[in-house]
């Protein structure tokens, strides 16, 4: 049985040029990164990858359109996610050092649930799937469950792929920037990177569907 897909390229383009799209979770990604080391940040790029795969099995499901048609679900998601970012962002605040130290290290484990709940609780991402993906499904064929993880998994790789190469790249720069600093570079992102989740909280706290 052929998928109910169409105009796969198109859906490849538009997915690449919105992974590449700066947001929360490529913050996350490059701030983890910068601060903690290229572990933190693949670890960071892996869990955000697990919170989509929550966003698509809900949209699969249809749990994803009832956060769409209620205002109470979406304000209730909306301000967990908020809080959460927030909670975040002070944890960052809270670990920086004084100049001469780096940011203590992160556990791994840490750093992945972390960017796992980051997206998962962004009822955003959910309303983005369900309004994105349907473009590319025939609505009159069968299979629409199936085409709809499909372009989501796609949607998911290519994501991951594109945060790994935002967390390799912070890694480099922050390393580079370190050593001419003599190491005093990290406490400030973590303090930067921290100060930037509190405000997402905030704009998300704050903001429309």
């Amino acid at each position: 049985m052929s998928l109910p897909i169409h105009d796969l390229p198109l859906f490849v383009a538009a997915a690449l040029l919105v992974n590449l799209t700066p947001g929360p979770d490529m913050l996350f990604v490059a701030g983890s990164s910068a601060a903690h080391g290229r572990r933190a940040g693949v670890m960071a790029s892996l869990g955000i990858g697990a919170g989509c795969v929550l966003h698509m099995a809900l949209a699969a499901i249809g749990l994803s359109a009832v956060l769409a048609a209620s205002a109470v679900a979406f304000e209730v998601v909306k301000w967990v996610g908020a809080a959460y970012l927030v909670w975040v962002g002070l944890g960052m605040l809270r670990q920086g050092r004084p100049a001469a130290e780096r940011p203590a290290p992160v556990p791994a484990q840490r750093v992945f649930w972390q960017g796992a709940l980051t997206n998962a609780l962004n009822p955003k991402v959910a309303l983005f799937f369900l309004a994105f993906l349907p473009q590319f499904i025939d609505p009159q064929a069968s299979g629409q469950a199936l085409a709809f993880l499909v372009l989501g998994a796609l949607f998911n790789v290519g994501g991951t792929v594109v945060n790994i190469g935002v967390a390799l790249l912070a890694s480099k720069l922050r390393d580079k920037v370190d050593s001419r600093a003599g190491g005093r570079v990290g406490p400030w992102i973590s303090k930067a990177a921290g100060a930037l989740f509190v405000g997402l909280g905030i704009k998300l706290a704050f903001s429309a569907r």
